[in-house]
């Protein structure tokens, strides 16, 4: 009996290192995603969709409200095509004030946008087993919390717990997490911070 046990042990100890080894290699190709904290260095980016009030002191002929056009540039009295996309309002205002500067002595504008698109680089987009698959506008301190709610949830068919974030902001990492566990059970310490950019992939349950 002593050769049989023996082997039973050299076996089990075998199958439990390679259920070890499997486990590691899998968390290590999607590792969880990062702590809940807050952005605190973002800056709102310019986008085609957004709507811009322009305010030139003491020349409100040259104040009005305008789109960004679908390739980014903008255009208003004194300037026929100016890029906006990419770029923050305060240096948009600068671009604006250069143009300005041609036609009139040191204007003073401000840039104020509305509408919120943001350019598509930064935008939050969700694929796969999603209630509303679709595009989101990036928002300051915005979780997958916040997203899941805008799209209505995972369906019932999703595997929520294998979802993961493509983070394009770091070279197209990828990070595991636990959306079942945060829409379906309530345990917020699965809820994490977007980034700009972020693509929710949710998959399918097999079974």
């Amino acid at each position: 009996m002593l050769p049989y046990r023996s082997n039973l042990a050299i076996v089990a100890k075998t199958l439990i290192a390679s259920i070890f080894a499997s486990t590691f290699l899998g968390c290590a190709s999607n590792p969880p995603a990062p702590s809940l904290a807050a952005t605190s260095d973002y800056s709102y980016k310019i986008g085609p969709g957004d709507n811009l009030n322009i305010v030139v002191w003491r020349n409100p002929e040259l104040s009005m409200s305008v789109p960004v056009r679908p390739d980014g540039k903008m255009s208003s009295p004194l300037i026929d095509d100016l890029n906006a996309m990419g770029k923050d309002p305060t240096t948009l205002a600068r671009d604006i004030e250069k143009e300005l500067g041609k036609f009139i002595r040191d204007p003073v504008v401000t840039v104020i946008v509305s509408g919120f698109v943001g350019p598509y680089s930064e935008q939050i987009r969700v694929v796969g087993a999603a209630a509303k698959p679709q595009i989101l506008s990036y928002k300051q301190k915005m979780t997958v919390l916040d997203v899941m709610i805008a799209v209505g949830g995972i369906t019932d068919f999703a595997d929520g717990n294998r979802a993961t974030i493509l983070r394009t902001s770091e070279n197209n990492a990828q990070y595991r997490v636990r959306l079942k566990d945060l829409v379906k059970n309530g345990d917020v310490s699965a809820n994490v911070e977007m980034k700009p950019g972020d693509v929710v992939i949710i998959p399918q349950s097999w079974f």
